[in-house]
């Protein structure tokens, strides 16, 4: 039996800001996001699903200061297992390196990377353990 094409997008990004950004900051911090991914990790430049949600400081809580737009910035990634540990020193590498033009500083970026097993992620009816990726996650 031939494994159909994955359609799922992989990894999927979520990026938590404490602090008001205009469309298009908020599009260029999910473009660095994203761009970090394809050179950390190596995914297919078109391989998106990307989400920025911006909280009132008073929301989002980091330390003694709540209220406080202080440029935290959380980056939760849900992916495949299989990246090595130095992709994964790569990535974090990338993000915050991306992330500082936008006057985020390294210290204030927190990253979550989740990786669950092949069978958890499923598109269109389909397991993605029983499809054909299209890229390599063994970087």
């Amino acid at each position: 039996m031939s494994r159909l094409p994955y359609r799922g997008r992989m990894p999927s990004v979520l990026i938590e800001v404490r602090r008001e950004y205009s469309p298009a900051e908020e599009v260029a911090l999910i473009d660095a996001v994203h761009a970090s991914l394809v050179a950390a990790f190596r995914i297919p430049d078109e391989d998106r699903f990307s989400r920025l949600v911006s909280y009132p400081p008073h929301r989002m809580v980091d330390g003694p200061a709540p209220g406080v737009a202080d440029g935290y910035t959380r980056v939760t990634i849900d992916c495949f297992p299989g990246r090595s540990l130095e992709a994964k020193r790569a990535l974090y590498r990338e993000i915050v390196e991306r992330l500082e033009p936008f006057g985020i500083p390294r210290e204030k970026v927190s990253i979550l990377l989740r990786e669950s097993a092949f069978e958890n992620w499923g598109s269109g009816g389909v397991p993605a353990a029983d499809a054909e990726l299209g890229f390599t996650v063994e970087v």
